[in-house]
């Protein structure tokens, strides 16, 4: 078996209840899905830090009716440089990793930092609080196996600082922990690299070496900026955005990133492709198993 494990898609609640997550996943299982992404934050699962037991409970028991792989992907708004959030996150997280154990999930996706464009005088200490952060979680996360994989995420707003897909990389490097990897997300990086004039295969060929979880999803790599569609479907129509298409809709060169970059072992190649896209998951699906297939035969040429 060749570095990448397994790919998939992610699920989560539409309204806040576990009957609309388990009507998603059982629609993966009827295209042939074997893993899956959970958005346990799309759940009242955890308050204040604490888990409440019975919801969990009755999550356990619906993951368990399915033979899915999981991860977990953690709060969409973590953001451990935030001074004022930054404690009540970490509590987040480490409930979260308690959760990830009982539902035989060994990643818990954590996004990258962010500061505000008025609170850039606090940079410095922003990137030690995130790494406080990271070691801290990672500590309490090494017991039950739970790799954190920090993702990197694109500017959002005028003058905000984020790290660069190389930086979240060195952060990770920085940490040594066995318990943080970095997560390549590339249409992210596509985007951030396009914004800042940065080279897109130099910026995530940087993370491959300590990436152990990536995101795949299309896109033109083209910042959202100000245009804002007033359907979805019209920020698609013009390329815009952090759009998660299907595989080959955007212009991501998946065939040559699969064949020139090689993972941590054990990473998962997770689709971050929903609903919306039903009908074109199974082709998806399809090209990313193709993508593994191909990522892990280099891996085995080059060890020969």
């Amino acid at each position: 078996m060749g570095n990448i494990i397994a790919t998939g898609f992610n699920a989560g609640s539409t309204n806040g209840e576990l009957e609309s997550l388990e009507a998603d996943l059982r629609a993966l299982a009827e295209i042939g899905v074997d893993t899956v992404e959970l958005g346990l934050t799309t759940l009242d699962l955890i308050a204040g830090g604490r888990i409440i037991r019975d919801r969990a409970d009755r999550l356990v028991a619906l993951t368990k009716k399915f033979e899915f792989r999981y991860t977990v992907h953690g709060l969409v708004s973590s953001n451990f440089m935030d001074p004022v959030t930054c404690r009540y996150q970490i509590d987040a997280a480490k409930a979260l990793v308690e959760l990830c154990d009982r539902v035989d999930a060994r990643v818990l996706v954590q996004h990258g930092g962010c500061l505000r464009a008025d609170q850039i005088v606090d940079r410095a200490a922003a990137d030690i609080r995130e790494r406080e952060a990271l070691l801290e979680l990672a500590e309490f996360a090494k017991p039950y196996g739970v790799r954190i994989a920090l993702e990197n995420i694109f500017t959002t707003e005028p003058g905000q600082y984020r790290q660069t897909p190389a930086e979240v990389a060195e952060t990770v490097k920085a940490l040594d922990h066995p318990n943080v990897v970095a997560l390549i997300d590339f249409s992210h990086a596509y985007i951030e690299s396009t914004y800042r004039g940065l080279n897109f295969r130099e910026q995530i060929a940087a993370m491959a070496p300590v990436a152990g979880h990536l995101h795949l999803h299309d896109s033109f790599g083209r910042p959202q900026g100000f245009y804002k569609g007033f359907h979805p479907q019209e920020n698609t129509a013009m390329g815009i955005g952090d759009l998660h298409m299907p595989l080959g809709w955007g212009d991501i060169d998946w065939e040559s990133i699969f064949g020139e970059l090689q993972f941590l072992p054990g990473t998962v190649a997770m689709m971050e492709i929903g609903a919306r896209y039903r009908a074109e998951q199974p082709e998806s699906l399809e090209r990313a198993r193709g993508l593994v297939a191909m990522n892990n035969r280099e891996k085995a040429i080059a060890a020969e």
